[in-house]
């Protein structure tokens, strides 16, 4: 990935990473750009301006509980996920 200067600047895919994303997920070139657009481009994005946004009234000292309180609900998806996934396995 490359940062594209601009006004704003923006995210753009470069070299064979995209090529690399079409074989292993098995979808088109241009379905790799548009995830990569819409992932990056709009949602990864949008996250940081609420982030900032919110931090700019309410300042920085509650970043460190939101950043503990978002990797305990990713482990717990994922613990989650697991579970179904071995549920689905024994159902078969």
């Amino acid at each position: 990935m490359e940062l594209r200067p601009d006004n704003p600047s923006r995210m753009i895919l470069k070299g064979t990473y995209g090529e690399k994303i079409h074989k292993t997920f098995g979808v088109t070139r241009q379905g790799v750009r548009w995830r990569f657009q819409h992932i990056f481009g709009n949602a990864y994005i949008a996250a940081f301006e609420t982030i900032l946004a919110i931090e700019k009234i309410f300042g920085t000292q509650l970043r460190e509980y939101a950043i503990k309180i978002s990797r305990e609900k990713h482990a717990l998806r994922q613990e989650n996920n697991h579970q179904i996934k071995k549920m689905t396995k024994f159902s078969k």
